[in-house]
């Protein structure tokens, strides 16, 4: 029979219009003003400190809607912004050295939806205020630690293939080796030629016997590509691990950085995350020399003197580095066949073949484990370069238990907590190379709302104008049409909402009141060959089931054209574009299944199987 949906259909859709309800729900409950307390350098917050910091609130008389761990943080949420700034101002002078302190604003989606995972629409920093940071980056310490890297490589395969040599030592770009003959000068430079295909080599007997490898230009600019892509993806999952809703990180030119975070208010935080730019390096402690001889004064060549992180206790340290955190590729925590805590660590195939040569001969001592961070001065040397200051603490000593490889585990560790520590900073990864802000701007949530509002303005006018049109040119099929653009509106938000890397933006909400015009297009294409089919005298039901069927190809060529070239907007665009281009998608998407099945069933429901002499149209 013409115009008969079976009942499934019916259910199926009634079931994908429930779900999408259901995900763009949480977006009419707003957001709350909140603080967002962490650890330092992402310590786990406890019970204790929960307990601590409600105290210093009721101690202030400060109201607050709920205080709670969430994700390794404190969460308090307020009733207003002005007890979100009191308390922030309140806890600072308590424990500002303690935690880091953020304002913020989340989600006052009720338990029930966040059980069922449905959240409201991330938005971007247009609609809801935050931070934006362009970063440089100093490329000429990723250059500096590879030549460190290549002089080490140097000596390390000079000694296993027995070839005498004074020093190696570093030159611009590369690393210089001297030797006592010119037999020795010629072994080696076949065996470096051989394992050092990115350097070139060149050798001289005119002042000794000398061998001279620097780095060719393409070796340099791959150097500082990798530099770049490593920060950018560094920098990425540090603003993740705080909470931070869609963070916006990519490239600008060569050697600077975009960040922009949504919704943080306090640019203090994100610095505190963004210029924690910092290393990890191991080294032999050095046993042969007294530590309380170099504390006071009296270091020995080849060695440095460090504190550690913990206890402030002094540490003697070789200066030659075993291994960089540059290698590191996954680290957790876990327990030994004692019970002790201990951090299991994973190489990448180079660190692990260094890593092997560097402790065969060290086997029984113990290994420190240095936590290097660079602080921008706001300065800048002769070539233009940032300048940093260079802090370097020790975060653990463990001894070398056997020759290790790409996967090793270090013990020693004081308790678990101290293990999880080490395994958030190893795994977290190191920054390749220094960064500096140098440029930072926020967008005050106020300018946001203002976007919101304008955008939704728009949004409106444009649906009630479609709304009134078609209510009036096409009467009761006009009104389900309406239905439709209602139904189509709902299910981008809900999709918007479900997809986890989708983020409204001012584009984006272009893209919507785009869609709205589009939805009705495809309703517009099928009223019409209803109306052509009437004129040449079809019945009611054989007009309805011919307008839809003949005008559906019409509308997927349409629509799939449009699509492609949202896909297009999407891979090739940045920033905005990529915005516009996804609710460009989504609505498209949408709009072709609320237009032809979502009207053909409403229609079916009211006309088919029926003797209808005339139709609403």
């Amino acid at each position: 029979m013409l115009n008969k949906y079976p009942l499934w259909k019916y259910i199926m859709l009634i079931m994908i219009i429930g779900v999408g309800f259901l995900f763009a729900l949480p977006n009419l409950y707003g957001e709350d003003p909140a603080l967002q307390i962490s650890g330092l350098r992402g310590a786990e917050l406890e019970l204790a400190d929960l307990d601590r910091i409600k105290g210093e609130l009721d101690t202030n008389s400060i109201k607050y809607q709920s205080a709670a761990i969430v994700n390794n943080q404190v969460e308090v949420r307020f009733y207003d912004t002005e007890a979100q700034l009191t308390s922030k101002k309140a806890l600072n002078h308590s424990f500002g050295e303690d935690y880091v302190i953020a304002l913020n604003l989340s989600p006052a989606t009720p338990t029930w939806l966040s059980d069922l995972n449905a959240n409201p629409m991330k938005l971007g920093l247009d609609l809801r205020g935050g931070v934006h940071f362009l970063m440089e980056v100093d490329m000429s310490a990723p250059l500096k630690k590879f030549v460190e890297e290549t002089v080490s490589g140097f000596r390390m395969d000079l000694r296993e293939a027995k070839i005498r040599y004074r020093r190696v030592s570093e030159v611009k770009n590369g690393a210089q080796v001297e030797f006592k003959s010119e037999e020795d000068l010629d072994n080696a430079a076949r065996i470096l030629k051989k394992k050092y295909a990115d350097i070139t080599f060149k050798d001289s007997t005119d002042e000794g016997f000398i061998l001279v490898g620097t780095l060719g230009e393409l070796k340099i600019k791959e150097i500082k590509e990798n530099a770049l892509q490593k920060n950018i993806t560094i920098i990425r999952n540090r603003v993740n691990a705080i909470g931070v809703a869609e963070p916006v990180v990519m490239r600008q030119g060569a050697e600077r950085i975009v960040v922009e975070l949504p919704g943080v208010q306090d640019t203090a935080l994100a610095k505190s995350i963004l210029g924690a730019t910092a290393t990890l390096e191991f080294r032999l402690v050095d046993q042969e020399n007294d530590v309380r001889s170099a504390a006071n004064g009296r270091v020995p060549a080849g060695s440095e003197l460090f504190y550690r992180q913990d206890s402030g206790q002094p540490v003697l340290v070789k200066r030659r580095v075993m291994l960089t955190g540059d290698h590191i590729i996954n680290a957790s925590s876990s327990f030994d066949e004692y019970g002790s805590p201990q951090v299991n660590i994973d190489l990448d195939s180079k660190g692990g073949s260094i890593f092997s040569n560097a402790t065969k001969g060290a086997i029984g001592k113990p290994m420190a484990t240095l936590f290097i961070e660079y602080k921008p001065t706001g300065k800048r040397d002769h070539d233009g370069n940032p300048v940093f200051k260079k802090n370097i603490e020790v975060i653990n000593v463990a001894t070398i238990q056997a020759r290790l490889g790409r996967s090793f585990r270090t013990t020693g560790l004081g308790s678990p907590q101290e293990a999880q520590n080490l395994a958030l900073l190893l795994k977290a990864g190191a920054l390749i190379a220094p960064i500096q802000i140098v440029e930072e701007r926020t967008v005050g949530p106020s300018l946001g709302q203002e976007n919101i509002d304008l955008g939704m303005q728009a949004i409106m006018w444009g649906f009630v104008l479609v709304l009134f049109f078609m209510a009036i040119w096409y009467k009761g099929f006009g009104l389900v049409a309406n239905l439709a653009l209602a139904l189509n509106l709902v299910l981008i938000v809900g999709v918007m909402s479900m997809i986890p890397g989708a983020t409204l933006t001012l584009p984006g909400m272009a893209g919507i009141v785009l869609t709205v015009g589009m939805a009705v297009d495809a309703n517009v294409l099928i009223f019409e060959r209803i109306r052509e089919e009437l004129r040449d005298g079809k019945g009611p039901q054989q007009a309805i089931h011919q307008g839809y069927d003949s005008a559906f190809s019409t509308i997927a060529d349409a629509n799939i054209t449009t699509f492609i070239a949202a896909v297009i907007l999407f891979a090739i665009g940045a920033g905005p574009i990529k915005g516009f281009a996804v609710t460009l998608a989504i609505g498209i998407a949408t709009s072709m299944f609320t237009a032809i099945v979502g009207t053909r069933a409403v229609i079916n429901l009211v006309y088919g199987g029926r003797r209808v002499k005339n139709l609403s149209i």
